[in-house]
């Protein structure tokens, strides 16, 4: 049975460097996608060079990261029964395309692959996949597989740097919410509200992504107003609160009042600059 046709769905503020290695992933896949959608929210345009498919570039200029907006948008403008969304940040495997299309050709479900992190400087010597292979580091929070597909229980695990949902199911959930404005808890309130609706998470041995390494705040201050409204929003809808190890991180340093037994979450003060800096993980740390 031939794959069905997949459109490749990302969005990129700069990042112009990791875009590249992204699309150059696509063009070594073993099967092309039918498009990719590219959703630039930028100020500047970005430059797309010529590349074997399709590409959509879709300018939306915006303040921040509205998150939500930007993966429907992309979705809006796919052509392909099978959606692959995959963050600017992360190169595909040359299995990618093929193998989220054949889990999606055979499951109703939002599928997510592995995800590997590279270390600083490892797209020096170019991005041969067996030394990004090599390279690469598991993340200790989600386990995959060793072979097919693996329904995983918790739903909080979906993340979406990677995954697979079949266009109709996607559309029939009625895609990211957009009431979550910018960074934090849009995935995973989409995650909850697809196993409301009967559709598992499943993890797949099929294929995986590389991480591109670059700075990332632990906890993320920088989204500190993104995530404490993003917070608010999931628990008015799901009756529990999200992001708990960031709000946690949050509450030890001060910036919100004890909220674990609470409806709601009282800002004490917002992060300085220092404290924003302060919170940059080392490179080693950086997954």
């Amino acid at each position: 049975m031939p794959l069905p046709a997949a459109s490749v769905l990302t969005m990129a503020r700069g990042r112009e460097g990791h875009l590249r290695h992204l699309l150059g992933g696509l063009a070594r896949n073993t099967c092309l996608p039918e498009q990719c959608v590219v959703v630039d929210l930028g100020d500047t345009a970005l430059e797309i060079p010529p590349l074997p498919f399709p590409v959509r570039h879709h300018r939306m200029p915006s303040a921040g990261l509205p998150l939500a907006r930007a993966r429907n948008a992309a979705a809006a403008l796919a052509t392909a029964p099978v959606l692959i969304f995959l963050d600017v940040d992360c190169i595909p495997a040359a299995s990618l395309v093929a193998g989220l299309a054949a889990d999606a050709a055979a499951e109703e479900a939002l599928i997510c692959c592995e995800i590997l992190y590279l270390p600083a400087g490892a797209l020096r010597d170019g991005s041969d996949e067996a030394r990004l292979r090599a390279l690469g580091r598991r993340h200790a929070a989600r386990s995959f597989p060793p072979r097919g597909l693996r329904t995983e229980p918790n739903a909080g695990l979906f993340w979406s740097l990677a995954f697979a949902v079949r266009r109709d199911t996607f559309l029939r959930l009625g895609g990211f919410d957009e009431t979550y404005d910018g960074y934090g808890a849009e995935d995973t309130d989409l995650a909850f509200r697809a196993r409301e609706a009967g559709l598992p998470l499943l993890f797949t041995a099929s294929t995986l992504a590389f991480h591109q390494h670059h700075t990332v705040y632990d906890p993320p201050l920088q989204h500190f107003t993104d995530i404490v409204a993003n917070a608010r929003r999931f628990r008015d809808r799901h009756g529990f609160w999200p992001m708990t190890g960031w709000l946690d991180a949050f509450h030890r340093q001060g910036l919100i009042a004890p909220y674990a037994a609470s409806d709601r979450i009282v800002v004490l003060r917002p992060p300085s600059a220092a404290e924003i800096a302060a919170a940059a993980c080392p490179p080693e740390r950086a997954y």
